[in-house]
């Protein structure tokens, strides 16, 4: 049966790695349909509550190359079923993967919720657009409102994701998540200790 995104990065060598291992007969009687070439809708929530991402490419020397992404949550958008696009902003100038992607224009993207423990990959093509070559696609992807210069719109055609376990995920917080679930406890404080000044005063009142 399929599995699109194994499939397309089982080579000959990946082959051996796993009959070396033990698993080359999991995977060759792997009986599920795993086309994951649309997003559906838990992958689009799952992506659009995302504030950062990890996007592989690789040089034309052939060295792999890892960059991160961030900004707002949601930065990165579903264009559609089968469409990511995202805001490239100004960073160190070095243009790594904007040349990498140029020469070849296949990518590996890595998301991972911490606090949930799931992570989710993903292989497709990407394509790099001027900020005025297209208003509308420009308007969709750009958040106006965060302080980021963008220097173009990155789009990405999607050739399938995938799901990874949630084995050795240490989950970690935002700053956000901890002011949000330590705010209960600051109110308990701040009303304690309104309560023990009001308390205070009374008895030196009475004294």
């Amino acid at each position: 049966m399929t599995y699109k995104f194994l499939d397309m990065l089982t080579t000959d060598a990946v082959k051996q790695a796993q009959a070396d291992n033990g698993a080359r007969d999991q995977w060759e009687d792997f009986a599920g349909e795993r086309l994951f070439d649309r997003f559906d809708d838990k992958a689009a929530a799952f992506i659009a509550a995302r504030d950062s991402f990890y996007m592989a490419s690789v040089s034309e020397n052939g060295w792999p190359y890892l960059q991160h992404r961030g900004g707002p949550a949601g930065f990165l958008k579903i264009l559609d079923d089968q469409t990511l696009g995202f805001a490239d902003f100004r960073g160190n100038r070095q243009y790594i993967s904007l040349g990498n992607t140029r020469a070849d224009d296949r990518v590996a993207l890595f998301m991972v919720d911490y606090p949930r423990r799931k992570r989710l990959k993903l292989l497709g093509h990407v394509q790099a657009h001027a900020l005025d070559a297209d208003p509308d696609l420009t308007r969709r992807i750009v958040d106006r409102d965060y302080a980021g210069q963008p220097e173009r719109v990155m789009t990405i055609s999607l050739e399938a994701y995938d799901w990874n376990c949630p084995q050795h995920i240490i989950p970690r917080y935002t700053k956000d998540m901890v002011d949000q679930a330590a705010k209960p406890l600051q109110d308990e404080i701040a009303r304690l200790t309104a309560e023990n000044e009001a308390l205070k005063a009374r008895l030196q009142g009475d004294a």
